[in-house]
């Protein structure tokens, strides 16, 4: 086994750091991580500050917040890693190493940054293609284990070795042998090309979320179809790279029609639902339906639209999951397809002696009254039946916010034409019921 960085490292302490190029060496390093530690700081603050001032021109809060994330973890190891190069650089053209070998501490200096760098990538990488961290973060663990252990193989001097094994390896593949080394380095380039096509399309897609010239279910469309292309591109490029043949893919394209055909129909129902979802603009993000299910009835908010499900926000703060493939085929009421002014209707009895003309003038100034209620349409006041109690009022009025809730504007209402009643002495009947006594052949009536 050849000397590894660390035998020689070790040997170079034995010696002492009395030697020029051992000094300088240590000199270079301690300038580069302190130069590497105030820049990062000084990058980290300047980034914070240009991305606050594009928060106030609505740049999305999620780009923001990822973008001081990611200046704040690469900023340290990246600007050390450039600093270390640049000072072995610097000692070369001075005559004060000469080789490779002659450049020990700066090359472990190096590759330990150099993997700080790379966990930190990786690892803010996969935070911005995928956002749920319980899916993060067994890979952020695995990534930072294998980026040290190869650290670790290269300190030690055996990752020459382990290479050098992992190539001779075969594993045999139909009618051909591949290496375990091109299976490896495959796996990585289909990781890294797939995460940079999701990192890619998030951007795409954020870019995109934040342009006004666009319809908002517009933007989502494109948005899916630029992160659906990136993908298929990046798988593509690293099945060319890894020296796949492509052929290949017309037998999983096979496959996956009779798995379609089979199992997963449902699924591509719901995925081609939600594009035509978006397409024919019946359904838009923000608008307020109401779905008939096969046993319940859903009303609420429409907060997202995903490929293969609708998420509605009721008013009380559920949130139903609905199938995509539901929402063509079964009868959707929007309440703001065209217009977001909604009616709301109050019922009121008051007595049968009371001053009807009276009791309907208060009811419509009672809802003017109240907030929410809109002045156009106005409000208006109808009889709608003759009770056996008394007369049956309706208070009708528009509002133009109803995500915010009926019930509480009905209440509001409803209170403040209970208190201009009871001021002007309209009266609210109480149950009544008429019994006739049968006494001989005669009928008393009595009343109570």
């Amino acid at each position: 086994m050849n000397n590894s960085p660390l035998r020689e490292l070790l040997e170079a302490l034995a010696e002492g750091l009395a030697r020029p190029r051992h000094a300088w060496e240590a000199v270079v390093i301690a300038v580069a991580i302190a130069a590497a530690w105030g820049l990062g700081r000084t990058v980290r603050y300047r980034v914070e500050a240009r991305l606050s001032a594009a928060a106030r021109d609505k740049v999305p809060l999620d780009v923001l917040r990822f973008s001081v994330e990611g200046a704040r973890r690469l900023a340290f190891p990246a600007t050390a890693l450039l600093l270390l190069w640049a000072g072995e650089l610097a000692l070369r053209l001075a005559g004060l190493i000469g080789s490779t070998a002659d450049a020990r501490l700066l090359r472990l200096a190096m590759a330990l940054v150099g993997a700080l760098a790379l966990v930190r990538l990786l690892v803010y990488a996969m935070r911005r293609a995928l956002i749920s961290v319980a899916v993060i973060a067994p890979f952020e663990r695995a990534i930072a284990f294998t980026a040290w252990a190869v650290v670790a193989m290269y300190v030690t001097g055996v990752l020459a070795d382990v290479t050098d094994w992992l190539q001779a390896t075969q594993i045999p593949i139909g009618k051909t042998n591949v290496s375990l080394w091109a299976v490896l380095t495959s796996a990585a380039a289909t990781l890294v090309s797939l995460l940079a096509a999701m990192w890619l399309g998030s951007l795409v897609e954020a870019r995109l979320m934040s342009a006004p010239g666009l319809d908002l279910n517009v933007r989502v469309v494109l948005g899916r179809i630029a992160r659906a292309v990136l993908i298929l591109v990046a798988v593509l490029a690293a099945l060319a790279v890894s020296g796949i043949d492509l052929t290949v893919l017309s037998v999983f394209g096979g496959a996956l029609g009779v798995g379609l055909g089979l199992g997963l129909q449902r699924i591509a129902s719901n995925y081609v639902s939600g594009f035509i979802l978006l397409l024919d603009r019946s359904l838009r993000i923000g608008d307020l339906i109401s779905v008939a299910g096969a046993v319940d009835r859903y009303y609420g908010t429409v907060t997202q639209i995903s490929t293969r499900y609708t998420l509605l926000r009721a008013m009380d703060g559920t949130e139903s999951v609905i199938p995509n493939e539901l929402l063509v085929s079964a009868p959707v009421v929007n309440h703001s397809l065209s217009d977001r002014r909604v009616r709301v209707a109050v019922r009121i009895s008051i007595a049968y002696e009371s001053d009807l003309d009276l009791a309907l003038r208060l009811g419509e100034q009672a809802a003017r009254s109240t907030e929410r209620v809109l002045a156009d349409p106005p409000p208006g006041s109808l009889l709608v039946e003759f009770a056996a109690d008394g007369l049956l009022l309706e208070i009708g009025f528009w509002i133009e916010d109803p995500e915010q809730g009926r019930m509480n504007v009905q209440s509001a209402v409803a209170i403040a034409v209970y208190k201009l009643y009871a001021d002007r002495g309209i009266t609210l009947p109480y149950p009544r019921r008429d019994i006739r006594i049968l006494d001989g052949g005669g009928a008393v009536p009595s009343r109570s």
